[in-house]
């Protein structure tokens, strides 16, 4: 492995402190500075007709678990960290879809006759994808409800000042690459490169009012972090 790398991570609390522990275990600096963070939502749960739930992010799980006691309808995830967020809340019956949102829906598509009513998708204010539409294509009926909302957060000072020094930036979003785009073309970091956990979180670092505001962008083969963690000793491209 190549010497340690300063790595920022952008992504919300409290996966920003998961993410420096994983860094930390592999001998790189984490620089935490989120560019987003959680609000809960308080929308009313109401669970008639619903035969399964549908979660895109740990955020929602962990949303979704403080506003209902429900545990005992099947829980489709998006991933296994989100399967993981969804077994610790205490629902027994998860399924992982391993990838992304259009996984996620074929894998509910999938067990369509199964689940016995609607899939209600805690999701976020601003989902990443559009989970009811891809299953309502597929002739499962899903409703959405905002379970919480991510809030694009300044950078401080001390931050923005190590610019310069630092390697590499994790991108877990296309949310965050949105926030990250403006403050690269305010302060340019062409030594920085940007890691992006999906193509999606890479578009908005790789557009052409981007371009010579890095020192490079990759996007890892599967939307999962460990994926995203496999590029820091990556060559570039």
């Amino acid at each position: 492995m190549a010497a340690g790398r300063s790595i920022w991570i952008t992504r919300a609390q409290p996966g920003a402190d998961a993410t420096a522990a994983r860094l930390r275990d592999l001998g790189h600096e984490p620089v935490i500075a989120p560019l987003l963070s959680v609000r809960d939502l308080s929308p009313i749960i109401d669970l008639d007709g619903v035969g399964a739930l549908a979660f895109s992010s740990a955020n929602g799980v962990r949303a979704f678990a403080k506003l209902s006691p429900e545990r005992g309808l099947r829980a489709f995830a998006v991933g296994a960290a989100t399967a993981e967020a969804a077994k610790a809340a205490g629902f027994t019956g998860v399924l992982s879809a391993d990838g992304d949102v259009d996984a996620l829906a074929a894998a509910i598509a999938a067990r369509g006759r199964e689940i016995g009513g609607i899939v209600l998708h805690a999701a976020a204010a601003q989902p990443a994808g559009d989970l009811v539409g891809a299953l309502g294509a597929a002739g499962v009926s899903a409703l959405a409800v905002a379970v919480y909302e991510t809030v694009v957060e300044k950078p401080g000072k001390t931050l923005l000042d190590a610019l310069g020094d630092i390697d590499l930036v994790l991108v877990h979003s296309p949310r965050a690459a949105k926030a990250l785009a403006p403050i690269l073309g305010r302060q340019p970091a062409p030594r920085l490169r940007a890691l992006c956990i999906s193509r999606a979180a890479a578009a908005p670092l790789k557009a052409p009012q981007a371009k010579g505001k890095l020192g490079g962008v990759a996007f890892a083969p599967f939307p999962i972090e460990t994926a995203l963690l496999n590029l820091i000793d990556r060559q570039p491209d």
